[in-house]
């Protein structure tokens, strides 16, 4: 049995998808257990590859109750913590980057400014297993009867410095809205005050409040058949990647070179500010980075994403 720890939140699984899909083409014959909250079992199951789900939040409890594993791998981080929660579990084998605090010496070297996909490809890649950045497509989930074709807002981020100003993204959504776009709020039950305050400011009805009514399933089910998804950077742009979904992110004050869409999908657009000089911060609300871009920049990045998929579909015809 195969033992992966990924015990963090939606963006860190779906950035762990090839690497994940590499331990499975590797080990055909090997049951794969995923060591990761509970509430990513809808997501997991979209993942492929993945055969048992173990709730583990964190690095504080076990990360498996069961028989020691043949081969543990840590796709969580670097260590020291993280290595000693698998070594715990036993393994024959543990794959990780090394780490002298921990007393583990085998494995590459963890390099900080590395995109997070190339970051568990290379790992595996130092151990003799293939793994393609380039596969991020996620499986479509059952439908879950919330409108297709709607324009996704989420204006929540669990890091507040990532959140774009909340009366930027009601204007946005104003003027999406009267572009004729269905526009819908999503969040976690957390965000649901912010994304009612977003769409009072726009005037949307309370109905396309979306935030803390689905869980992680329908989530996707909704960005899979999105028409367009604006967010910062969190784990709904990353679904909006797994499904090729239109979508501009505010990235701030991480770069998108470190979480961003592949640079080589053209309906996938960043938005970043970080290469400009700024004043010393606060700590209160959105980053610099991110207060800097403007809602005119975000309405053309909307126009050029849809312009592209305009131009796409008409060579496909």
């Amino acid at each position: 049995m195969i033992l992966v720890l990924r015990a963090l939140g939606v963006g860190d699984l779906v950035t762990a998808v090839p690497a994940l899909r590499a331990l499975r083409a590797a080990y055909p014959g090997r049951e794969v257990a995923l060591a990761a909250p509970a509430a990513l079992a809808p997501l997991v199951d979209l993942v492929g590859g993945v055969d048992r789900l173990v709730d583990t939040s964190g690095l504080d409890g076990p990360a498996w109750p069961g028989p020691a594993p043949g081969i543990a791998v840590n796709l969580h981080g670097r260590g020291p913590q993280s290595h000693r929660l698998l070594a715990a579990a036993g393994p024959a084998r543990l794959l990780a980057f090394a780490n002298a605090d921990a007393g583990f010496a085998d494995g590459p070297r963890w390099v900080d400014d590395e995109h997070e996909v190339d970051r568990w490809c290379r790992l595996l890649s130092w151990y003799g297993i293939p793994a393609d950045r380039s596969d991020l497509a996620l499986r479509r989930p059952a439908p879950t009867g919330l409108p297709a074709g709607a324009t996704v807002l989420h204006p929540g981020s669990n890091v507040p410095a990532k959140r774009w100003p909340a009366e930027r993204f009601a204007a946005l959504a104003r003027t999406l809205t009267d572009r004729g776009h269905l526009v819908l709020l999503t969040g976690s039950v957390d965000e649901r005050a912010l994304a009612a305050r977003v769409a009072d400011e726009a005037g949307l009805p309370p109905e396309a409040v979306l935030a803390g009514r689905t869980d992680l399933g329908a989530l996707a089910g909704l960005v899979a058949d999105a028409r367009l998804v604006v967010s910062g950077d969190t784990g709904v742009a990353h679904l909006a990647t797994g499904y090729g979904t239109p979508s501009v992110v505010l990235f701030g004050p991480v770069p998108p070179a470190r979480w961003g869409p592949p640079p080589d999908r053209p309906r996938h657009r960043v938005l970043w500010a970080g290469d400009r000089d700024w004043p010393r911060w606060d700590g209160v609300g959105s980053h610099p980075t991110l207060a800097a871009v403007h809602l005119d920049e975000v309405l053309a990045a909307v126009g050029e994403v849809e312009r592209v998929v305009r131009v796409s579909g008409a060579v496909a015809a």
